[in-house]
């Protein structure tokens, strides 16, 4: 299903590992942080292994977080989720 809008209507994401924290698998929107924690989450995603990143239409992004956070659940209790089900999963929403 194609979209359309300009980018400002979307949020931008990035799945990533994060090691410092026992290996889980963590979310970061990027197009939402402001200047108190832009620099930490930078960092963490950063420091990370990237695993997935994209945009979320903003409307419905609620929806949309839920379904990463799905995804991240699952990930994180060992379950391997590749790239192309993560795609899937979120198709709806981008």
């Amino acid at each position: 299903m194609a979209t359309t809008g300009i980018e400002s209507d979307k949020v931008m994401f990035e799945i990533y590992r994060d090691p410092v924290y026992n290996g889980k698998y963590r979310v970061v929107y990027f197009t939402e942080l402001n200047d108190h924690n832009r620099e930490q989450e930078f960092n963490h995603a950063l420091r990370g292994e990237h695993v997935f990143d994209g945009f979320i239409r903003n409307y419905g992004k609620e929806r949309a977080k839920e379904a990463i956070n799905q995804l991240l659940e699952r990930m994180n209790s060992g379950e391997r989720v590749d790239n192309t089900e993560i795609e899937r999963e979120l198709q709806a929403y981008r």
